[in-house]
């Protein structure tokens, strides 16, 4: 029984030109052309399989170990850190955190070597069904906003953070803030980071949630003055310019929804590694995070015009992020808001009307402002909800005295026929006396 010779796909097709070059069915040029090798290469080949056989096309470095093959010492090493420090890490994330202790391996050599351990398994891609949508040409022509809840601290104890992300469509560039909840106060304050970095976005996508979007019927006021009803992030975003576009799916925005997987991913890693355990630790060095993934993996914009727009000279932003409401103003010149109670102070020719109504902004930094007319108001806070002065007390009258006739009185007289006949003549003459 002869030796069996192990032989690629291209070594076979190889064999089967070669031999047919050596029965005189073809040229040498005949069948470098078919092989898609040069004249030369063709002629080595050829020396090769003359000179040892079939054996002589196989190569000569199959079954012995790569010059570029790593060290057992480093193979071991890497996989008992692994074990230690970095279970349940990614191959490309267990390899770049490995990079950074001083053990440079690929990670696909070391996802090699996960997998053979019984370490990692690798998961199967999902099969797309959504319909491509390019991507926007120039970079701040729209981003992407949305809130990821998760367990960012492995607490295991059902509490869920949520981590808020900004994502250049055109570009990839982000931008996040780790919050308890998704609120419109942490919203605001992304924006603002964001607008202070690259300035103020075209337009923002987000979903349906209702820190973005109401649904409820527009007021009174609204319906004279011909506006939508909007949140109060939407009013910040109208002040600025920024239109609002609401996704109709989570997979409408799906640049953000796939960032969120890298975070849930490499920030919750990061954090363990790192032993945060606090919303300000997490924030102080997001930054940088942020700024990591955008060097590998943002893309340069079809257009290299920037489509943000600047902030107008003197606006102040604070004042622009902002809740604002309308109060009546009392006789007393004071006001309540959110169950304090406000008193407007200042010169009187300055104050507004009673029953005037002021405008109450609360700012992200909690402080308050009154403005009449664009023209801020001062005032105090009261410790509690002001009261009118006690009258004085006055005593209960005591009983009345019985009503006594005057000795006079008709009442007191004695009645008879007569005398009620006289009084009628009496009344009669003095009533034509009269009329004359």
């Amino acid at each position: 029984m002869g030796e069996v010779l192990a032989m690629s796909e291209k070594e076979r097709v190889r064999l089967v030109e070669l031999a047919g070059v050596s029965r005189g069915e073809q040229s040498l040029a005949a069948a470098s052309r078919r092989l898609g090798l040069s004249y030369r290469q063709a002629k080595r080949l050829w020396r090769q399989y003359r000179a040892v056989g079939d054996g002589g096309l196989v190569h000569a470095s199959r079954g012995r170990p790569s010059n570029r093959r790593k060290s057992a010492e480093l193979r071991r090493r890497s996989m008992e850190l692994y074990q230690e420090r970095l279970e349940g890490f990614g191959p490309t994330l267990a390899a770049e955190k490995l990079s950074e202790w001083g053990f440079s391996v690929n990670h696909e050599t070391l996802r090699r070597w996960l997998v053979s351990a019984g370490l990692w398994q690798s998961r199967p891609h999902r099969a797309r069904h959504r319909r491509w949508r390019p991507r926007k040409e120039r970079f701040g022509e729209m981003i992407q906003l949305d809130g990821s809840h998760h367990d960012w601290f492995e607490r295991r104890d059902g509490r869920r953070e949520c981590l808020l992300s900004m994502v250049d469509d055109a570009t990839g560039v982000r931008l996040s803030l780790l919050c308890e909840e998704e609120t419109t106060a942490g919203a605001m304050e992304l924006v603002r980071r964001w607008i202070e970095r690259h300035g103020i976005p075209r337009s923002l996508y987000v979903d349906r949630k209702n820190v973005y979007i109401t649904d409820r019927a527009p007021t009174i006021e609204e319906e004279l003055a011909g506006e939508l009803p909007l949140t109060a992030f939407g009013k910040a975003c109208h002040r600025l310019g920024i239109e609002l576009i609401a996704a109709s799916s989570p997979q409408a925005k799906g640049r953000v929804e796939r960032s969120h997987a890298v975070y849930q991913d490499r920030l919750v890693k990061e954090i363990r590694l790192q032993g945060w355990s606090t919303l300000e630790q997490v924030n102080e060095q997001l930054a940088s995070f942020d700024e990591e993934l955008n060097r590998r993996f943002a893309v340069a914009p079809t257009q290299a015009e920037d489509a943000h727009g600047r902030l107008a000279p003197g606006l102040d932003l604070s004042a622009v992020l902002v809740w604002e409401e309308t109060r009546c103003v009392r006789n007393d010149w004071t006001l309540s808001y959110q169950n304090r109670w406000l008193q407007i102070v200042g010169p009187k020719r300055s104050l507004p009307a009673a029953k005037a109504q002021v405008t109450v902004q609360r700012r992200l930094d909690g402080s308050v402002h009154l403005f009449y007319r664009g023209r801020e108001l001062s005032f105090e806070e009261l410790p509690q909800r002001p009261t009118r002065a006690a009258k004085a007390a006055v005593s209960p009258p005591g009983p009345r005295p019985a009503p006594r006739p005057a000795a006079d009185h008709p009442w007191r007289r004695s009645w008879s026929p007569r005398a009620a006949a006289r009084s009628r003549s009496v009344g009669a003459a003095a009533a034509v006396a009269y009329g004359s």
